[in-house]
């Protein structure tokens, strides 16, 4: 189907084909202060914002459409300050501008070194989380910057989406999960020096590389013969995420005999960040080693090794924040007179990637990759099989159960509460010991276990990336990928915490084998628990694109075609599940997405544009939400189909020697969504539940969602004077639930034949999806000294914050009984100030940033210095409902209370931050 679709745009555009004498401007790019030629550098004629890049030589060429007269030829690379050259172009005859000049920009470093320390926020798996998507580029885009360095520490997501409708490249090759579609920033975290090379199209924006989401492509080039030749080290100091970090980076620049080679070490430790406990360990490495061939052909090997753990951090309730404030974590507690996390992330997943560039002629070239990723992702967290619950914040150990008393409040009892959480209000390792000391001498189970929620995987991907220059105005990009996923998928028991008789492989909940052919299984340390099974996945794209180049309008067309297939195999049999439902190969699926984009830009005038862009595409379901308890068996989510995205914005586009500014309308809808998610549930109605209870751990599937997101984004700078510069930025928007979707739960403790309960329609239209502030606003300076140091300041401005809303209450479930009859002593009006979703104040954060360098020689040696929330404003970036009362009665009475027992659970971010920079440039 490419291969027709590509034959078929190659006939079309051979109409467009023209012989013309050449109008060419050329040139080349140099270091200031080393003279070494600088690849990658961008090279953009401003009236007609044409683009390229320059190559390993330092040098570019425009030969396509060239504008005659006066023009600007503006140059600009991710580290140094932008330079505007001004030229005259005359008809068929060649500018040549060689041997111009970029100096370091000391200041340059900040944006990035700023986004990595949001990597416990990029890397965590908690719903408000993942809130940032190519945003670690460093674009030329005024509002983009701002959204990736203002408005991240507020869990902002550009036009309210998740970054899975984003896709994050390295040398070509995507690295977005198979799992649930995002990122895993900490694979490349620490390496910022050889993650700079860059090139970001936003949006729907045609990317040279694949077909993109919705929010975009980013590409990363580490080709060893792009880095400029020299080295930096760098040592950091902050309270954010790590307390400290040092790096070393080297490149050779482009060697005899056609060699080249980058290579980088970083190292990010501390004991504890912002929150208390969580602590950061954190290792990289970087090898990039290039040989090129003659002018045509070059292979660069690249190798990534960032393993990394640190210790999560804890959402809460108002009443737990009100205690012990916003630095409290309920994960820790002492051992020995050591801070102990029991909830450790771990990511050691090392990337091999082989490249193949061939320049098969001067207008076109192939780029052909393989990569290959494999190891492990864990989570640890503690089982209490055995014991009560180990948390500090469960519900009866804090002032508000003994307030909300049946009998009436026991104030003793509440203060009691108050006063042990206050002096204490940690986990208690000692008792945890004894407990299972205790069990030893008793000769029974370990009452309480360390095990690590695992995912090992092992991906292969290769793909060929096509680029022409058909003629002056057509180009061509086309690409074929493959992708090959082994994801296995299992508890590992960590410690046994003094236990010597070992945890028995049984649901302690429900009685049920986990393992049903090793029956009463007692494992050990090294041992898998509760659940084993891989999941397989099989992806096939491909997509092809022409561009459209004139004097007055550049146009796009693109299409994409992709083929899924997902399969389980449970390596365990579950009891309540047995036989062929979660023992083996599960049903094999497929899913067919298709793709289509196409937009345009309009050059009124070289100062004035409009940009607009439109887009269809059908994809797969993630893997995470296509089944729906994949521990426990091979269920399917129901009725499940490809999910439909449409997308469209419309932008001018202001641009002059002093201001730049873009205004953007957007709208984006997907359609046919679905989510899982997984907790404890209270308050359930229906005859099918385990000996007629009203409680269970539940799976709960969302099916056929439809989300609608609409709204404005705005940025703008001016340059007032060569050394000031003004700029703002605003985003206004609305993100809702377009539909009522199905709901249903799943459970083991569930008696009917499939182990489900169906709630039927959620009553979501209109409710507002969670995910950071809906509405951000920013303005500041910046001041730039001849004498090389630099200083600006933003305040920002967030409102327009919403609650995750439990779904389950939107259902049938909360008017109804447990015998399935609606409560007699409902009330719709205080039903309906119940379910009134929670809207966080308003607050505005205010950022400084700053710093000096020196240039001693050939060499630069500086710092720069930032605070972040400098006013220390306490302000909540997100939440969620808690799942425990989800009926009208239990949320009404709970509500009634002094201090709600099950209160929304919230994160806060940091109050006032730090992070200083210290860097030798060589």
């Amino acid at each position: 189907m490419i291969k027709k679709l590509l034959i078929s745009l190659l006939g079309i555009f051979s109409v467009f084909t023209v012989f013309a004498q050449q109008t060419i401007i050329k040139g080349s790019v140099n270091d200031a202060a080393s003279f070494e030629p600088i690849p990658n550098v961008s090279v953009t004629i401003e009236e007609t914002n044409q683009t390229t890049q320059t190559d390993a030589k330092g040098t570019f060429v425009f030969s396509a459409n060239v504008p005659l007269g006066e023009q600007i030829l503006k140059i600009s690379k991710i580290g140094y300050v932008t330079k505007r050259y001004p030229i005259v172009v005359n008809e068929a005859r060649t500018v040549n501008i060689t041997d111009m000049t970029l100096e370091f920009d000391a200041s340059s470093s900040q944006d990035l070194f700023t986004i990595t320390l949001s990597d416990d926020e990029l890397t965590d798996d908690t719903s408000g989380s993942d809130n940032i998507s190519g945003l670690l580029s460093s674009s030329m885009d005024v509002f983009q910057r701002t959204a990736a360095f203002e408005f991240s520490s507020s869990f902002f997501r550009m036009r309210g989406l998740d970054s899975e409708n984003g896709s994050v490249l390295i040398n070509g090759i995507e690295m977005n999960k198979v799992y649930d579609g995002r990122p895993q920033w900490a694979n490349w975290g620490g390496l910022n020096d050889v993650v700079r090379n860059q090139e970001l199209t936003p949006g729907l924006t045609p990317s040279a590389y694949n077909f993109g989401g919705i929010l975009g492509t980013t590409n990363m080039n580490t080709r060893a013969s792009v880095f400029r030749k020299g080295g930096q080290i760098t040592y950091s100091s902050s309270n954010r995420s790590y307390t400290n970090r040092a790096m070393a980076s080297y490149a050779t620049g482009l060697m005899k005999g056609g060699w080249s080679m980058a290579i980088m070490l970083s190292r990010r430790w501390g004991n504890e960040g912002y929150q208390d406990a969580t602590f950061y360990d954190s290792n990289s490495i970087f090898v990039s080693l290039e040989k090129q061939f003659g002018e045509k052909h070059s292979l660069n090997l690249t190798s990534i090794y960032a393993p990394n753990r640190r210790g999560k951090s804890s959402p809460n309730t108002q009443e737990v924040y009100d205690l012990k404030g916003i630095k409290y974590n309920e994960y820790w507690g002492y051992q020995d007179g050591e801070k102990r996390n029991s909830r450790i992330k771990k990511v050691k997943e090392p990337i091999l990637m082989l490249n193949h560039y061939w320049d098969i002629s001067k207008k076109t070239k192939l780029n052909t990759n393989v990569g290959y990723q494999f190891g492990q992702i864990g989570n640890s967290r503690l089982d209490f099989a055995g014991g009560v619950s180990p948390s500090p914040t469960y519900y009866q150990k804090l002032p508000s159960y003994f307030l909300s008393d049946p009998d009436g409040p026991d104030t003793a009892g509440a203060y009691e509460a108050q006063q042990a959480f206050l002096n204490d209000g940690q986990i208690d390792w000692g008792r945890i010991y004894d407990a299972n000391i205790t069990n030893n001498a008793a000769g029974t189970y370990a009452a309480y276990g360390l095990y690590e929620d695992r995912s090992d995987d092992n991906q292969l991907t290769l793909n060929t990336i096509l680029n022409s220059e058909i003629n002056q105005n057509i180009i061509v990009n086309a690409s074929v990928n493959y992708k090959k996923l082994k994801s296995e998928n299992f508890g590992e028991i960590m410690d046994l915490l003094g236990s010597n008789s070992g945890v028995l492989n049984v649901d302690s909940f429900d009685g049920y084998q986990y393992d049903t052919q090793n029956p009463d299984r007692v494992v050990g340390e090294g041992d898998k628990y509760r659940y084993n099974y891989n999941l397989f996945a099989d992806v096939i794209s491909g997509y092809a694109q022409a561009q459209f180049k004139y004097n007055k309008i550049d146009f796009y067309l693109s299409g994409s075609v992709t083929n899924t297939t997902y399969q389980r195999e449970g390596l365990w049999e579950h009891s309540r599940f047995a036989g062929t439902l979660s023992y083996g190969k599960g049903e094999e699926l497929t899913f067919n997405g298709f793709g289509g984009k196409a937009g345009f830009t309009y050059k009124i005038t070289g100062k004035h544009l409009i940009d607009v862009n439109g887009g269809y595409i059908t994809k797969a379901p993630s893997l995470r939400n296509t089944y729906s308890n994949s521990r426990e068996n091979h269920n399917i989510v129901r009725n499940i189909e490809e999910e439909k995205v449409t997308a469209m914005d419309a932008s001018y586009i202001f641009r002059s020697p002093i201001v730049k500014a873009k205004l953007t309308a957007y709208y984006s809808k997907i359609e046919d969504a679905n989510e899982v998610g997984f907790y404890f549930a209270d308050g359930l109605s229906g005859e099918d539940i385990e000996s007629n209870d009203t409680s269970a751990f539940v799976q709960q599937v969302l099916q056929g969602i439809d989300k609608k997101n609409i709204g404005v984004e705005l940025g703008i700078e001016g340059q007032v004077t060569p050394t000031i510069k003004l700029k703002g930025a605003a985003s206004v928007g609305q993100f809702t639930y377009d539909n009522n979707p199905n709901l249903y739960l799943t459970s083991a403790s569930f008696t009917s034949a499939t182990g489900s309960i169906d709630y039927g329609k959620a009553n979501l239209k209109d409710y507002k999806v969670a995910g950071g502030p809906q509405r951000a606003y920013s303005v500041g300076f910046e001041y730039r000294d001849p004498d090389y140091w630099w200083f600006g300041a933003t305040a920002n401005f967030f409102t327009n914050t919403y609650i995750d809303i439990n779904t389950l209450t939107r259902t049938e479930n909360f008017y109804l009984d447990a015998d399935g009859l609606p409560f007699n002593d409902y009330d719709e009006d205080v039903a309906r100030e119940l379910l009134k979703q929670e809207k966080f104040e308003y607050y505005m954060v205010i950022n400084l940033v700053g710093g000096k360098s020196w240039k001693i020689g050939d060499k630069y040696v500086g710092f720069f210095a930032s605070v972040g929330n400098l006013l220390d404003k306490e302000y909540k970036t997100g939440g969620f409902e808690q799942g425990r009362n989800a009926n009208y009665r239990e949320l009404r009475d709970d509500n009634a209370n002094p201090t709600r027992v099950f209160g929304n659970k919230y994160w806060y971010a940091r109050g006032a931050n730090y992070f200083v920079n210290f860097y030798l440039r060589f």
